[in-house]
Order: C-alpha cells, then structure tokens, then sequence
C-alpha cells in the first residue's frame, strides 16, 4: 500500500532485504518505540539478549559494569523482572539492551514517548555521552523537537512522510519559523 523507492546502505553495504541478524552483526541497534522489553526475563536476562549476537563475548563483565555504570538503577533491580519496572526504567532497559550490541549505530524510535522530563533528560544525556565518548552514531527519531535539537548535530524536519526542511541543529534552532512553528516560542 506504500510505495518505496531507494536503497539502505551502511557501511558502503546494501541492507534492505537482509535478515534482522545479518543487519544486527554490523553493528546496529535499534530501541523501538514503546520500549520493546521482555517483560517476564530480568533485567540482567535482557542485557544478555543485547549480547546475542556478539562474538567479544569475554567483554560482557566490563560491558555489564559500563552498562550499570550509566544506568545505575539497572544494577540495583538486575534480579527484577522487566515488566515490574516503571516505564523510565523500561526505557533505560530497552536503551541499555541495545548498548549490550556494542552497536556502530544506534536507532532510537521516540524515546521520550510516555516518560516524565527528568526521565528524559537523564536518557538523553546518556545517550550524548555515548555518542561523544565512545563514537557511536546515533538516529534518533523524535517529536519533542527542542529535545531533539539539543542532542542532535543535525537534522531533519518531516511533514507527512517528506523532508520539509534539514540542516545543522544549532541553525534550525535558530530559524524563526522553525521556532514558531515547532518550539512554540
């Protein structure tokens, strides 16, 4: 009922049409909107199934470590069952899970959807000290525009499915129309 034209290409490689797994082992991550956890395993059991796919697999204590170090409410309720966990600490699960990957990219489907704004910030800063420290790229798909504009370098304003206008973050945050029309000030 859609009709689709292009082609996906990561690292110089054709992906439409690849199976999940083959698209997983180079290196992406994806965090899907409405959290996506595995609500009857621990959280410790869903960070493992991040790791599936690895083949570093002597790594995963440092990366537990690194994982419960940015998310330290993780490591208190690691023995807890995912679905008893407040939706923040879903989304903080279904964040970490993905970092389990040691993913080149990360793809993340609203993640602000649902949470309270401190959640949010705590996320989000997280999600820029992963992308700054440890080099991963991020594609972060988003309505809250001036969240999205402060963690981005660069972005893309879609209006039914069209690209309506893209640039640098700081210029578009910028732009009086932008402003008007999508930060409401």
């Amino acid at each position: 009922m859609v009709r689709t034209a292009g082609e996906i290409r990561f690292d110089a490689q054709q992906i439409a049409g690849r199976p999940t797994e083959d698209i997983v082992r180079l290196g992406i991550a994806h965090v899907p909107e409405g959290r996506g956890t595995f609500t009857q395993l621990t959280v410790e059991e869903n960070l493992r199934l991040g790791a599936y796919a690895r083949r570093d697999t002597g790594a995963l204590a440092r990366d537990f470590a690194r994982i419960y170090d940015y998310f330290p409410v993780l490591g208190e309720r690691r023995r807890q069952i995912a679905g008893s966990l407040s939706g923040g600490e879903q989304q903080m699960l279904a964040v970490a899970r993905a970092l389990m990957l040691r993913p080149r990219l990360l793809l993340l489907d609203e993640p602000s959807l649902g949470l309270a704004p401190l959640v949010v910030r705590e996320i989000f800063r997280i999600v820029r000290a992963i992308n700054r420290e440890e080099r991963v790229s991020v594609l972060l798909v988003e309505q809250n525009v001036a969240t999205a504009l402060d963690l981005a370098d660069h972005a893309y304003l879609l209006e039914t499915g069209r690209v309506v206008v893209s640039g640098p973050s700081a210029e578009l945050r910028r732009d009086d129309a932008i402003r008007r029309s999508y930060l409401g000030y």
